[in-house]
C-alpha cells in the first residue's frame, strides 16, 4: 500500500502509511520542510482533510496507530499546516503545494471554505469534513481532480 503526497514546487512523494503515525508524521514534517511542533494534515483529492496532530502522534487512546486506518490505498493528497488562531482568530489551513489556485482550484476553494474565507467558485458547495482519529465517510472520490494535477506536474 502506498500513497502520494503532493508538496512544494510540484514535487510528489510515494508513502506507505503502514508505519506508526509518528513516523509518517515526522517523515510529511521533513520532507514538507515544516517545523516540527506544527500541525499537518493531508487533503484528499474528494475534499476532507486528514488531520495527523499531535494528539495522535502522543497515541490518544482511541487513535490509530498507523496512518493506513486513515488513508485510502492509492490515495493522492496534498500536505496541508494547520495554523491555530489565537485569541479568538479561526484556524487557517494553508495548501504547501505551491498554487494550488492553478493546479486544481476546488481543493483550494475546500481549503478556503474550512478557513471559513470565501470561496472563488460559484459550484454547489459538497461536504467538507475533516477525519481525526477515525474514518469518515465522504462523498465519493473524484480521481479525476489529482489524477489531472498529477500529470501536470510530470
Amino acid at each position: 500500500m502506498f500513497i502520494t503526497v503532493m508538496f512544494g514546487a510540484g514535487c510528489r512523494e510515494l508513502v506507505n502509511p503502514w508505519c506508526s503515525l509518528v513516523t509518517l508524521t515526522a517523515h510529511l514534517r521533513q520532507k514538507g520542510r515544516v517545523s516540527p511542533d506544527a500541525t499537518i494534515g493531508l487533503l484528499a483529492e474528494d475534499g476532507h482533510l486528514v488531520i495527523l496532530s499531535r494528539d495522535l502522534e502522543e497515541g490518544a487512546s482511541r487513535a490509530p496507530s498507523t496512518g493506513s486506518a486513515l488513508l485510502q490505498e492509492r490515495g493522492n493528497y496534498v500536505l496541508v499546516q494547520i495554523i491555530h488562531g489565537e485569541g479568538g482568530a479561526p484556524t487557517r489551513y494553508e495548501s504547501l503545494l505551491e498554487n494550488l489556485d492553478d493546479w486544481c482550484p476546488e481543493l483550494a476553494d475546500d481549503l478556503r471554505w474550512l478557513s471559513g474565507l470565501p470561496t472563488m467558485g460559484n459550484r454547489r458547495r459538497r461536504r467538507t469534513g475533516t477525519r481525526r482519529g477515525h474514518q469518515e465517510q465522504g462523498p465519493p472520490s473524484r480521481p479525476q481532480r489529482l489524477g489531472s494535477l498529477l500529470s501536470r506536474t510530470r
